[in-house]
């Protein structure tokens, strides 16, 4: 009898484990609000360009938004979030040639945004840094 509670708290602790561990997977996979204006460090192999971009979020981690660079002109974007992963694209033209642009990243606690851009499907590579613009 004394085996069978043992056996039944090991059980109940594992299971209580499990949920804890769900709940903590279920938090860290909640959606960040990205809606706002966010101001760019772009490094490529040609330099540095400072882009801005303002977004407003959907449902879900879906968003929209308008780009804004020196180098690429301005651009509708379009974009989704999941957890801490934020991946976004647009059209961009360069030298009259529409081209499409990528950034994928992750935004930290912090709430700054870094990660890659690639241009054309590899014609050019680089990384950004996205902070919230002082509102």
């Amino acid at each position: 009898m004394m085996g069978n509670r043992v056996r039944s708290a090991g059980a109940l602790a594992t299971a209580l484990s499990a949920l804890f561990a769900l709940g903590a997977t279920q938090a860290s996979a909640q959606t960040v609000d990205l809606t706002g204006t966010w101001n760019l460090e772009v490094v490529t192999e040609t330099g540095t360009t400072n882009p801005t971009m303002t977004l407003e979020q959907h449902d879900g981690g879906h968003f929209t938004g308008q780009y804004s660079s020196e180098t690429l002109g301005e651009a509708e974007l379009e974009g989704s979030v999941t957890g801490s992963e934020v991946k976004f694209t647009f059209q961009a033209e360069l030298q009259g040639q529409a081209i499409p642009v990528a950034y994928a990243g992750t935004i930290d606690a912090n709430g700054v945004m870094t990660g890659t851009i690639d241009l054309a499907g590899g014609l050019a590579t680089g990384t950004f840094t996205a902070r919230r613009a002082s509102e």
